[in-house]
Parts: C-alpha cells; structure tokens; sequence
C-alpha cells in the first residue's frame, strides 16, 4: 500500500514515513487518515479524544509516554512552574500541552516555558492547538522514543525559535540540555540544571529530581 509523503504529491511506502519520522514503531502510525493526509482538524479529533498524538509531515504520531516519564515530567513542571510563578515571567504547560510551531506542525513538549513576549496579548490563546513557540521545550525521554526522532525534534524545535532543549532520562537519570542544535552538555544526577538565558537564576537539582523514581511512603 502506498501513501503520501511530506510534500503532499508523491506516493511514498509506510516504510519511508517510519524513516522520515525517525524510524519509530510502526505501531506509532495511525493509519486514519492515511498517512501524509491528515490535518490540524484531525489531531485536533485525536486530542480531544484522550489520545495523545503529534502531527508531522501529515502523519498522526502517537506521543509515547511510560509512568516514569509522567512522574519525572510532573515533578520538573511543578519545579518549573514554582520558579516562573514566583517571578512571574510567563506560563508552564504539560505534557498535554500541544502547539503548532512551523507550519501545520504539532509538538507536544512533555513541559513548556513561555514568556509573556512569546504569547499573543501576553496570555495563552484560546485555540486548543496555538500557534506559539516556547522559550524552553523539555522532552523526557520513552523507551519508543529512537534517536533519530529526537534528533529531528530537536531541529524542528531550534529552527522555529525554541532557545533551549531538555532532553530527559529518567532511566540513565540523566539530562542532555541544549542551547542549540549542536551545542549541549549531559548532566548526571549529581549536577544542576541551569536555566541559562532563559530563565537566568534557575537551578534544578536532578538529584532531587529523579529521587521521584524512588519515593516510598513513610515507614
């Protein structure tokens, strides 16, 4: 069977769509709409729905997502969400939190910084899917999610304006932080996350972070 590829007009096999989204799982794909055909409206469908998913090149991408991560992304958003309230320098989303950035694309970032510059009227507009760009995109990391797929995410986050990227292990417990798409540096759970420029005074302890992954209740 074949289906439409990026540029809407040439026929391509599903395995060319799995390597132009990074080699991910084919069970990954929704196969309605075809791949390459669907539209704002139809993630927007998904979404409302409950089921999670991302729009890229025309294909519906099923977001992946472990308990692990949904642990580490609440725990960082909340963090994350102290400091900027406290200053109050913008808004924080979750993992729920979908945006339209270059085009039709839409990314969910597992959690988002916006300055008030970055927001149309200073607030988050209506629209279910806006078109806005975060200051901070932070991604952690599933055991579907390949290496090429984050590469490619992080491309796409840079080239629309993102100006830094949270790369998050929670199994390795570590974090890759980018200030660009070729400059980065890996801290492990002994360091500090820093939020740079962006967020300049921000100091996430990943210590303190992960030790989430180990909580136990009171002996």
């Amino acid at each position: 069977m074949s289906y439409v590829v990026s540029n809407g007009a040439v026929a391509g096999s599903l395995s060319d769509v799995l390597v132009e989204l990074g080699g991910i799982s084919i069970d990954r794909i929704y196969r309605s709409p075809a791949p390459g055909s669907a539209t704002l409206n139809d993630v927007q469908r998904e979404i409302e729905m409950g089921r999670l998913c991302e729009l890229v090149d025309g294909t519906l991408v099923e977001k992946a997502m472990g308990c692990q991560e949904s642990l580490i992304a609440l725990a960082l958003g909340s963090m994350l969400r102290a400091f900027v309230n406290a200053r109050n320098l913008g808004l924080v989303s979750g993992p729920d939190g979908f945006v339209r950035i270059l085009g039709s694309l839409v990314r969910g970032p597992d959690v988002a910084f916006f300055s008030w510059v970055r927001l149309p009227n200073r607030r988050m507009p209506d629209a279910s899917i806006p078109e806005c760009v975060p200051d901070l995109a932070v991604e952690i990391l599933s055991l579907e999610n390949t290496l090429a797929e984050m590469s490619r995410k992080r491309r796409e986050y840079f080239h629309a304006g993102v100006r830094l990227v949270w790369m998050v292990d929670p199994r390795e417990r570590s974090v890759a932080a980018y200030t660009s798409i070729t400059d980065y540096v890996v801290l492990d759970d002994s360091g500090k996350l820093s939020g740079g420029d962006v967020l300049p005074g921000l100091d996430i302890d990943l210590a303190e972070l992960f030790s989430e992954l180990d909580r136990q209740p009171n002996p």
